[in-house]
This record gives structure tokens, C-alpha cells and sequence, in this order.
């Protein structure tokens, strides 16, 4: 049995109470509209925010390129025959341990005179920019994909053990503004042993110990071959603008 009022009282409080309940729902439809506006809008500006951050270009940036048309083929830039050079022949020469110096300008030119812009994943890297600060090295690029310009930053912090190991331990990696060393660390990683896995490699080549000191974090003898001869890396000291390396010829 279906209870209908029938006062005019009983009328007026049911359409009173019906009144509120439409109102009731009413905000709280609103309320859940508002709340998802609100989110939609705290995701645009995280996206914003991630955007501006991937797409920042440092200021101390320029990124380096020398127009291929202007060098002859197999050109040699003059740093390295007229200074790097000359400064390992005397040195080997002397028969004593020596200082190795690399600065940074003429070193910029160097690389920029190298072929690029180079491909790797359907990314291409150019306009390189290297960096000697205390105690770090820096490299800087662009890297180009779906058409999009991104400024990569890795920053290496080379470590010389009490054993005379040297590991060319990756510090920071950037992309922008955003830090994603961690990130970088585990592809850099997966990367090393899926090559190690498909490609052999020559492990005592000093290249590959190179990259196994970046790309794993593996300490390496710093040995290297120097016309004919071996030599070994004592010390060194990164400064603004230059690192120098103490060097030391070995006979056995």
C-alpha cells in the first residue's frame, strides 16, 4: 500500500524535500565538474611544465658547426698537428713523466670538424659543445627527433683510484632542464649488454674499455698506445677551460 499526502501541508514538505534532494545532486555534480576541470588543469600545467623543461637551451650553448663545403677531405685540424701532437713526441722523448695539456676552445674546433651529424635510433646528434670545468668534463648537443630540437647534457666526473684505475663515471644527463640520470643509467646499461650479447667486441681495446667505463661503470687500467709505445695515466686535474694529464711511458 502507496502512502500519498494529502494535507496541503504534507504536499508542500514533500516538494520541499524534493526540492532539496535535486538541489543535493545538483552540487555534488557540480562539485565532481569541478574536479575534474581542476585535475585536467593541474595535468596541462604539469605537461606544460615538463615541456618548458625538455625544450630549455642553456645560455653558455651556442653548439659549434663548421660547414663541411669549408674543409677539405681528410683535412686535419692544426691543434692536433701542431700542438697534441708535438706535446706526446716530446714528452715520449724526454723520458721522463709529463704533463699533456687540453684546452678547451681549439678542442671545441676539433670536434666540429668531425662528420655530422650523427644517427643512432632514428635521433641525429650535432652541434657538439665540450666543457672542462673543475673537475668535471662536460659534453653538450643537440639531438633531433620527429623533427623536434632537444639539448642533451652529460656531464662526466673521471676518478683516478689508489690502484690506478680510471672509471669515467657519467655524473648527469640531461635533457633541457630535466634530469634524468637514473633513466639514462638503466638504458645506458641495457644497451652495454645487449651489445656485449649480439656484437663481439674486443675487450682490451682501449675503446671498448672506454665504453664500458661510461656505459657501466667500469674501472679501467689507463693504459694507452702512443706511437709504439705504452703509456700510462698518472694524474690529472680538470680546470676551467683545460685538463691536464700526467703521463708516464712504461716498459713492461
Amino acid at each position: 500500500m502507496i502512502y500519498l499526502p494529502q494535507s496541503k501541508i504534507e504536499i508542500e514538505e514533500l516538494n520541499f524535500y524534493c526540492d532539496f534532494e535535486r538541489l543535493k545532486n545538483l552540487k555534488k555534480k557540480k562539485k565532481k565538474k569541478f574536479k575534474r576541470i581542476y585535475w585536467l588543469l593541474i595535468d596541462l600545467v604539469i605537461m606544460a611544465v615538463v615541456i618548458i623543461l625538455l625544450l630549455y637551451k642553456p645560455t653558455r650553448y651556442k653548439g659549434l658547426d663548421v660547414s663541411s663545403t669549408s674543409l677539405e677531405q681528410g683535412q686535419v685540424h692544426p691543434y692536433l698537428t701542431h700542438d697534441l701532437s708535438p706535446q706526446l713526441h716530446n714528452g715520449l722523448q724526454s723520458g721522463a713523466p709529463f704533463d699533456f695539456v687540453v684546452k678547451q676552445v681549439p678542442m671545441n674546433e676539433v670536434i666540429s670538424w668531425s662528420d655530422w651529424p650523427k644517427q643512432a635510433e632514428g635521433t641525429n646528434f650535432s652541434l657538439p659543445e665540450l666543457f672542462f670545468e673543475p673537475g668535471r668534463i662536460i659534453l653538450m648537443g643537440t639531438a633531433t627527433t620527429g623533427g623536434v630540437d632537444f639539448i642533451v647534457t652529460i656531464a662526466v666526473e673521471p676518478e683516478l683510484s689508489r690502484e690506478g684505475l680510471l672509471n669515467l663515471r657519467v655524473a648527469t644527463v640531461k635533457i633541457g632542464a630535466m634530469n634524468i640520470t637514473p633513466l639514462a643509467r638503466l638504458i645506458a646499461k641495457k644497451m652495454y649488454a645487449e651489445r656485449m650479447s649480439t656484437t663481439y667486441v674486443d675487450m682490451n681495446s682501449i675503446a671498448a674499455k672506454i665504453a664500458a667505463s661510461l656505459l657501466d661503470d667500469r674501472a679501467f687500467e689507463p693504459v694507452f698506445n702512443i706511437e709504439g709505445r705504452k703509456v700510462r695515466l698518472e694524474k690529472f686535474t680538470i680546470e676551467k677551460q683545460k685538463l691536464t694529464a700526467g703521463l708516464k711511458e712504461i716498459y713492461h
